[in-house]
């Protein structure tokens, strides 16, 4: 498999990147060689990504400010051969900018707009493989929203950004029946946020909409977080600082940041991806029990021992490469298959 390693910046940031993953790999390596792995569901790549992302949020909240935090995360920017699969092609709008990921093996037939997470304050480079990822796993010809961040954008400079990457998308040609919206952690809030103002707003709605670890409740006093954080890579206080970045105090309980107070009547279907030993379990299956009260049609799958957005670990773990073939199988179900009964009436 061809990775490409880019060092970028000021050096003191890359060394310290390169020396805290090369701690997690020691410290990793020599605890399963005597205890075991610390989840029974996590191979070595799990665990040692874990201890890596641990270590690197940990930095991230001690930086003096969001922009000293990207500088660090860009650091080291490593692609993987999931890149070299697509073709990235930029994009700059009016009122929004991304990029399209293409290729061969995609289908044009089928459009995903893509929503990154990054707790809404940072967007790395090396997010380009996740997304590419994402891409070849659900074979969607994919727009990847680079939307405006926090905390120097606050609520709803995303949320407007996104609905204007959605009506380019209707605009350009893009059938909403064959359109999908879907994102990770922030960008799966943003996409549950987008899919209620898009109803609001009596814009046609999406054929699907897909949510991996969405948190959907911004609201501190009644905020719902798994008590053992120890498999998880992020925390509350994180969460937290996050939240201040992203809103004001009075915002909080609108239905567009936390989606928990929504009504979810007359909305696509959503579908959601969770791992049972993240922070914000406990709030993602509230708000699927939420939907389902209100009758829509609402499915959460969950992955034992995975933690927050597991599926960024790709081909180096089985569950997430499970988990994103469940994500272009429900596609396929939800979307092709509307494509193919059409071609056979013709």
């Amino acid at each position: 498999m061809a990775v490409k390693i880019h060092f970028n910046g000021p050096a003191r940031y890359w060394l310290r990147c390169i020396a805290e993953s090369c701690r997690a790999v020691s410290e990793v390596s020599g605890r399963r060689a005597l205890k075991g792995p610390r989840r029974p569901g996590w191979n070595w790549f799990v665990e040692v990504a874990t201890a890596v992302l641990v270590r690197r949020m940990a930095i991230v909240r001690q930086a003096r400010d969001a922009n000293e935090a990207r500088r660090y995360l860009d650091a080291v920017d490593i692609r993987l051969s999931e890149v070299a699969e697509v073709d990235v092609i930029p994009v700059v709008q009016k009122g929004f900018r991304g990029s399209w990921y293409t290729g061969k093996t995609l289908d044009p037939g089928v459009t995903l707009l893509y929503l990154h997470g990054g707790g809404y304050s940072f967007y790395p480079k090396a997010y380009a493989n996740f997304i590419a990822s994402v891409a070849l796993a659900t074979e969607c010809k994919t727009f990847a929203l680079d939307y405006r961040l926090a905390p120097e954008h606050r609520f709803p400079a995303q949320l407007e950004d996104a609905l204007n990457a959605y009506r380019w998308l209707l605009g350009s040609g893009t059938n909403p029946g064959d359109l999908v919206i879907g994102g990770d952690s922030a960008g799966a809030h943003l996409a549950l946020s987008a899919l209620l103002a898009v109803r609001d707003l009596k814009i046609p709605l999406p054929a699907l909409a897909f949510c991996l670890s969405p948190p959907t409740d911004f609201d501190p006093e009644r905020v719902r977080l798994v008590d053992d954080q120890h498999g998880d890579w992020i925390e509350k206080q994180m969460l937290l600082r996050w939240a201040d970045w992203f809103c004001d105090p009075d915002q909080r309980r609108n239905p567009l940041v936390s989606p928990l107070d929504a009504d979810l009547r007359g909305l696509s279907p959503i579908y959601i991806q969770a791992g049972r030993a993240e922070i914000l379990y406990d709030s993602i299956q509230a708000f699927a029990n939420h939907a389902r009260n209100h009758g829509a049609n609402v499915v959460l799958e969950s992955w034992e021992d995975m933690n927050h957005v597991f599926q960024i670990f790709g081909r180096y773990t089985p569950q997430s490469c499970a988990a994103l073939q469940r994500l272009g199988e429900v596609i396929d179900a939800k979307v092709r298959v509307r494509e193919r009964t059409k071609i056979g009436a013709v």
